[in-house]
């Protein structure tokens, strides 16, 4: 469990989107999170959903419409990137990659899924642990330390999630990391969501 006693609160998140995307990897994690700013925990919490485009689609087609166009990625102190079979590519598009590099000195770096390889590909995951979907385990090997197979996985900064599924729980382990238990328990009561 994470250690909120001695964790900085994000003000500014940016959630970072992509054509092909899995979208539970995005709502997943948005939601505990944005309840966060609607409880009350971090009331000044801002976010915007960011792409390089005004829309994407995720891999059925449903539409997203951004609220930042390729914004300067170093006003946000949290990032948090989704994945889906868009990450493929991505990983290996240079523009999209030093967009994500911006990031770098954002406080906190987080992803779900496959989300982790372009942390990975932006240099993020250098020196260490990482996790992400396990059939992408062979892919992120090269970017980070070491692959864990854990559901999520946090070093120096840079919190990795499994598989779709995690993304509720990396979305909770930051409701924890941020604001504490106390919170983390009411916001998952509130979702009734049992893990």
């Amino acid at each position: 469990m994470p250690n909120s006693a001695t964790s900085v609160k994000p003000k500014r998140i940016a959630f970072i989107v992509f054509n092909d995307i899995t979208l539970l990897d995005l709502v997943g994690v948005y939601d505990p999170v944005t309840r966060l700013k609607s409880m009350d925990y971090i009331p000044d919490l801002e976010w915007d959903i960011c792409a390089t485009s005004e829309q994407i689609k995720d891999n059925f087609g449903f539409t997203i419409k951004v609220d930042k166009i390729k914004p300067d990625l170093s006003q946000y102190d949290t990032i948090i990137v989704p994945g889906g079979f868009g990450t493929r590519p991505l990983k290996d598009d240079p523009d999209f990659i030093n967009w994500i590099k911006q990031a770098e000195g954002a406080r906190y770096k987080a992803s779900v899924c496959t989300g982790a390889l372009l942390l990975g590909a932006a240099g993020f995951l250098e020196g260490k642990k990482a996790t992400t979907n396990r059939s992408a385990f062979d892919l992120l090997k090269p970017y980070c330390q070491e692959v864990q197979r854990e559901k999520v996985m946090e070093d120096g900064g840079v919190i990795t999630a499994g598989g779709v599924s995690s993304a509720l729980q990396l979305g909770l382990y930051l409701c924890e990391k941020w604001a504490g238990a106390e919170a983390k328990d009411k916001i998952q009561d509130k979702m009734d969501f049992q893990c």
